[in-house]
């Protein structure tokens, strides 16, 4: 059917379900409705939103109105910021006007003001809801990543709607959304047509994640393999196992991308040499899920076995440096889907740290070295179940032809240490800072570190011997330290002498040394530079070489 979000929205109640994505749509996908919207008050033309698909639930009857309640299936970005953007006109209608009496009718739809003309999934928070039913935007309120597109949603129409009002009339923005935005609507009744239907849909050229795809796919075999009788709870549980799915991955599109594709590497029967593409890895493990209930099941388990590892890695903001590259990353997810204790998961992962960040950090290999290397390791860590001795042997003898020593006995190595490199330039100082403070008897201050991991780099990197002081070795490894983000900046372009204080009372180990040191000498030289850089150098060996 096509039609207009006026009779879309005429008779029905909107629900997206747990097992689909939440509302991830950004600023630039917002500014490019309201665009659609401006061209279509110049031009005076119908306007083609979307294709939206969803699956008729049950009959509802409120009042002496009776209502269809739909589950949608695809298009649910384009009705939920039709929804905020309706709510967000409301706000700016005189109170007890027809128009404002007709939408506020529209969005919600029961005396007891519970009933929403949409129902949105994730919404931990409520803020979407509290939106609908009152206008506030809680901002103090958002926990997720959701919640906060939801709210920059709000705003975002809000002052769309106030930039209108300066030119236009409200009720004509009403009339062009009502009448004037369409769509092509499927609504099915059976289930397992549904998912059939959003697949050939999206075979035709519109954008879907194939993460997506492959959840459509283990439902529509669902419904097409297993008997009514077991069908119900099954369609129940790979629901949940999505739900979860969705609810681990927030709107990080890139680690659901990572996910399906590890995934898909694993599940191949012969040992692979690179990981598997989005579409490879989605057929891989559709093969896989087969036709009975047991292996779809666990195709789907698999996935969100996948996704809860790779979460976990991404969340080590320590790790940052050396998880970019993504034959490593699919190294250290085998170690962390292996579930080994937490010891051996330690050793593991430290080995993994230690020989991927002297290959392709300190010893600057390309990222396209050692893929096929990288990735046969991980498949037989999951997939064979190598043991911790075997896995740490195979990981040491990746980096055994990359000698550290040759690349840092070249003079000029350390001399910028700052321009393009200042992420492992963190690192490197927070684990000379954990040996400092081990040599001194001292427990790393993680709070101090906790606000350094939370921003850029830049923002924590401090240099001794300021910037603008124009001296040669102003960037070298040795005038180089670490204080909190705001400490740095408001320091500035003081000379060291006037930060030693300073730098006394910053709870970071390796900074206080430094303070300690120009304390004693009233001055900080190019000596005294040289001498730390070789300190920091000699760890720096001990701990990668």
């Amino acid at each position: 059917m096509h039609l207009t979000s006026a009779t879309l929205f005429s008779g029905r109640l909107f629900r997206i379900p747990e097992y689909q994505r939440a509302y991830a749509w950004g600023s630039r996908q917002r500014a490019d409705l309201f665009g659609d919207i401006l061209d279509i008050h110049r031009s005076g033309r119908e306007h083609f939103m979307a294709t939206v698909v969803a699956l008729a639930r049950d009959a509802r009857v409120i009042g002496a109105e009776k209502y269809t309640a739909v589950e949608i299936v695809d298009g649910q970005q384009r009705i939920t910021t039709l929804v905020i953007l309706l709510k967000a006109i409301e706000k700016s209608l005189v109170p007890g006007s027809k128009a404002h009496r007709d939408i506020s009718e529209l969005l919600v739809k029961d005396d007891d003001r519970t009933l929403l003309l949409l129902q949105t999934n994730h919404d931990s928070s409520s803020v979407f809801t509290r939106y609908i039913l009152t206008g506030d935007i809680a901002e103090n309120e958002s926990r997720t990543a959701a919640d906060r597109n939801v709210l920059d949603a709000a705003i975002e129409c809000e002052k769309f709607v106030e930039d209108w009002k300066v030119q236009c009339d409200l009720i004509e923005l009403v009339s062009i959304i009502r009448n004037q935005l369409s769509f092509v609507y499927h609504e099915l009744a059976d289930e397992a047509t549904v998912y059939r239907v959003f697949e050939v849909l999206n075979s035709r050229g519109l954008e879907v994640k194939w993460i997506d795809k492959l959840k459509s796919q283990l439902m529509a075999l669902l419904f097409e393999h297993i008997e009514e009788g077991s069908r119900s709870e099954a369609v129940k549980e790979m629901q949940r196992v999505w739900g979860d799915i969705y609810r681990t991955l927030g709107l990080d599109s890139k680690l659901g991308d990572d996910a399906l594709k590890f995934a898909g590497t694993w599940a191949q029967k012969t040992q692979p040499n690179r990981v598997s593409s989005q579409e490879d890895a989605a057929v891989i493990l559709t093969q896989l899920a087969g036709t009975k209930l047991n292996t779809i099941m666990e195709s789907g388990e698999r996935l969100k076995l996948v996704v809860g590892a790779i979460k976990e890695l991404d969340e080590n903001v320590r790790l940052r440096t050396v998880t970019k590259i993504a034959h490593a990353r699919f190294v250290a997810t085998a170690i962390l889907l292996r579930r080994f204790d937490s010891t051996t998961r330690e050793r593991l992962l430290g080995a993994w740290e230690r020989v991927t960040f002297r290959i392709f950090v300190l010893a600057e290999a390309d990222t396209r070295h050692k893929v096929g290397e990288y990735i046969r390791l991980g498949y037989a860590i999951f997939s064979a179940n190598l043991d911790a001795d075997e896995i740490e042997k195979r990981l040491f003898k990746l980096g055994s032809d990359y000698s550290l020593a040759e690349k840092l006995n070249q003079p000029s190595y350390w001399n910028n240490s700052y321009e393009g490199w200042a992420e492992p330039l963190r690192y490197i100082l927070f684990r000379y800072e954990e040996h400092l403070a081990e040599a001194n008897g001292q427990k790393l201050n993680k709070s101090q570190w906790n606000k350094i991991w939370a921003e850029e780099p830049s923002k924590s990197i401090e240099h001794i011997e300021p910037q603008s002081s124009g001296a040669s070795y102003i960037h070298h490894l040795g005038n180089l330290t670490m204080l909190p983000p705001g400490v740095n900046s408001s320091l500035k372009d003081k000379p060291p002498v006037e930060k030693a204080e300073r730098y006394l009372i910053s709870g970071l180990t390796i900074t206080t040394l430094v303070g300690k040191n120009i304390v004693a000498k009233s001055a900080w030289t190019e000596e005294d530079i040289l001498a730390r850089g070789k300190d920091i150098d000699a760890f720096v060996r001990k701990e990668w070489g």
